[in-house]
């Protein structure tokens, strides 16, 4: 109907045959010449001001039109439409809400700025009041009420989808084994779109036009979001849904939203000790957020508000925004993106991963940002030369409950006569002063056990000394502290208990497995290394100790 209105001529309708001609022409000649001429030149001007009107109508609000304007398949034949039909440069399309997105689009599309400028000026002699109403009035209901559904519905829900699919993408790490390392890490998904938290339903909305996916059948997946894969533990965790929806309608409506992205992990497990509070933790906190910049909202599951209270110097460095108790939270939250659950690498260490740190952060990062976290002063260690202008600072971290030192002062004695300054500490709940107390030695000594774990607040080429109990502990020693001191770029020297040095002396006799065949105790899993290897206390020969600090001492002047 459109085209035709386009090409329809100039001259007034008539019948559908020529074998008519003659009998108007019959007609006509009855009539008076005079009169004839009258009726003509008056019928004529009636016929072309209707095809005007109408022709007017048609090119400005014909839904026919819009379509042709907004098919990319035909752009240039919209083009030359609206160059057909476009007014002479001195008037201009009147300015409405309805014709500025297609002179837009016209504009690139075609390449050419159809819609003469920022400002249009107003058609002489024609209000825009009245070719408002005139539409009103001319515009059959239908059409309008067609009209108003392609805009507000037929559109939007065709270019959402379109972008909602583009944007919207999730990918699960789901490569927990590493060889060599016994724990197996959990699933973690990174959500990149609409993505809305329900807390109270325990559930990620994710709007998800495809689908796609590494979801189940129900387009879910389920997470207990703390960063150790542990059977006795992760019942204990609560379980997040991520539920994929096909459109924003099937998900609940948003009562808050976000301009960053969220990430929901736990503190649940076996947070409390400090090796765990880093290891399950922080750092997979900071390997998965701290690229943010601290544009990053964290949801927390499991919310111990004193634990929270204890890192809060770290929490509010990793993010600029109060974390979110995700047990009391009843609103819906909505998010550009989003993350269930932490990345991890083995304990106390970051090494260089594809997905898991794509940005090859390393314990040496971690070390900065803790420093900066709580203010910490010293990057580096005295450095001694061949004669100590100044005295080394070594701090002993004291034992109360299990594996302790029992002649303490008479190695902290035997350590102040080699030269060092001494101070002996039992680390507290105050993480931050005793991390200043850390920061401020050149060398860190204690028995095997979380105090080690303090090392990360030591100055970079500072000395840990680990004393290691019996019980064939190489391995956990040097996976649990060794190690990381030296991805750290501290220096580690380890001591290792003789069968004399060990409390377990007293209670095992030295035919027992325990001294003939400690692996047999690993064979008993943890258990069997809670009950034995760990209850054990140590006193050191300090004869046999003294070259190992010396070595400390000459790492020192290196």
């Amino acid at each position: 109907m459109a085209s035709t209105a386009y090409a329809r001529g100039s001259k007034p309708p008539a019948g559908p045959g020529e074998r008519r001609q003659p009998r108007l022409a019959k007609e006509l000649s009855r009539i008076e010449p005079k009169k004839l001429g009258i009726g003509l030149v008056a019928g004529c001007c009636l016929a072309l001001l209707t095809y005007i009107s109408f022709a007017r109508l048609f090119a400005i609000y014909s839904p026919v039109f819009g379509e042709d304007l907004q098919s990319s398949s035909s752009s240039s034949q919209s083009t030359s439409m609206v160059m057909k039909n476009a007014p002479p440069a001195s008037t201009a399309v009147p300015s409405m809400e309805e014709a500025v997105p297609v002179q837009k689009k016209i504009e690139v599309e075609g390449g050419e700025d159809l819609a003469g400028g920022a400002t249009e000026p107003k058609e002489p002699g024609f209000p825009e009041e009245t070719k408002i109403e005139e539409k009103e009035e001319e515009i059959p209901a239908e059409t309008k009420s067609t009209q108003k559904e392609e805009t507000a519905v037929t559109k939007p829900e065709d270019g959402g989808d379109k972008t909602e699919e583009a944007k919207a993408k999730i990918t699960c790490d789901e490569n927990a084994v590493d060889e060599g390392f016994p724990y197996a890490r959990p699933s973690v998904c990174e959500l990149t779109g609409d993505v809305r938290v329900s807390p109270k339903e325990k559930t990620m909305f994710f709007v998800n036009p495809s689908g796609a996916g590494p979801l189940d059948d129900n387009g879910e997946k389920k997470i207990r979001p703390y960063a150790r894969k542990d059977t006795f533990l992760l019942p204990g965790v609560v379980e997040v849904t991520i539920k994929s929806v096909a459109s924003p309608v099937s998900a609940p409506a948003c009562a808050r939203r976000h301009d960053v992205p969220a990430v929901v992990f736990s503190t649940a497990g076996y947070t409390d000790n400090f090796f765990h509070d880093n290891t399950d933790v922080m750092i997979p906190l900071f390997l998965s957020t701290a690229h943010f910049a601290g544009e990053v909202q964290l949801l927390i599951t499991n919310y111990k508000p004193w634990w929270v209270a204890k890192f809060a110097p770290l929490l509010k460095k990793l993010s600029n925004y109060e974390v979110i108790n995700f047990e009391k939270e009843e609103e819906v939250h909505c998010f550009p993106g989003g993350q269930l659950g932490l990345y991890r690498d083995r304990d106390l260490i970051i090494g260089p991963h594809p997905t898991r740190n794509p940005r090859n952060l390393t314990m040496v990062d971690y070390n900065r940002f803790l420093r900066r976290a709580f203010g910490l002063p010293r990057d580096a260690p005295a450095v001694l030369g061949e004669k100590m202008a100044v005295r080394p600072k070594m701090l002993m971290i004291e034992r109360k409950g299990t594996r302790k030192l029992l002649n303490l002062r008479a190695v902290q004695a035997l350590c102040e006569e080699l030269g060092f300054e001494v101070t002996v500490a039992e680390a507290g709940a105050d993480v931050r002063a005793f991390a200043e107390t850390v920061n401020a030695a050149d060398v860190l000594l204690a028995v095997h056990g979380a105090g080690l774990t303090n090392q990360i607040f030591l100055p970079t080429g500072a000395v840990l000394v680990q004393i290691v109990p019996w019980g064939k502990m190489d391995w956990m020693a040097t996976n649990f502290y060794g190690q990381p001191a030296r991805d750290m770029q501290l220096r580690y020297v380890e001591y290792y208990v003789s069968e004399e040095e060990t409390t377990l002396k007293d209670k095992y006799s030295r035919d027992h497995y325990v001294f003939k065949n400690p692996m047999q105790i690993h064979a008993g899993g943890w258990p069997a290394l809670a009950e034995i290897v760990m209850k054990q206390d140590v006193m050191v020969n300090v004869t046999r100790f003294k070259p190992f600090l010396l070595k400390a001492l000459d790492q020192l002047q290196d």
